[in-house]
């Protein structure tokens, strides 16, 4: 084989590998997303806001990139705090669910927040979720 095809072959082989290597969004990383829900209180029609306050013991969930389902949910502490912790670069949607304020629906919606890890050792904070009660 000539030196010219041996060194192609080496490089695109090398290429490959490197592509193929390439880190999806993710657990495995050494970064995190952190932020707070906000809960605000209604009363049953949405006319009245009662109270205002950071929840405890809500679920908070994470998509991985394009994943079409969550991979990963914790709740959030007494303060409404909650930490989503060894991620890879890369985007992520966080999201909690909360009553509809139309009042069209009975089912939960989610309020969903995109969120970019920009590099690895990241640590990036998210704006608060502010869902309906």
């Amino acid at each position: 084989m000539n030196t010219k095809i041996s060194t192609l072959l080496v490089i695109t082989i090398l290429c490959l590998f490197v592509v193929s290597c390439k880190k999806e969004p993710g657990p495995g990383g050494n970064s995190s997303i952190y932020g707070k829900v906000l809960v605000k209180d209604y009363n049953s029609t949405f006319t009245v806001l009662e109270q205002t306050y950071y929840g405890p013991d809500i679920w908070v969930f994470i998509i991985y990139g394009n994943d079409r389902d969550y991979g990963d949910k914790v709740r959030t502490g007494p303060g409404g705090i909650y930490e989503f912790k060894y991620l890879r670069p890369g985007t992520y949607h966080v999201y909690a669910f909360s009553k509809d304020s139309t009042l069209q629906t009975i089912a939960p919606l989610p309020v969903i927040k995109d969120v970019d890890v920009a590099k690895k050792n990241n640590d990036v904070e998210v704006p608060d979720i502010e869902i309906f009660n």
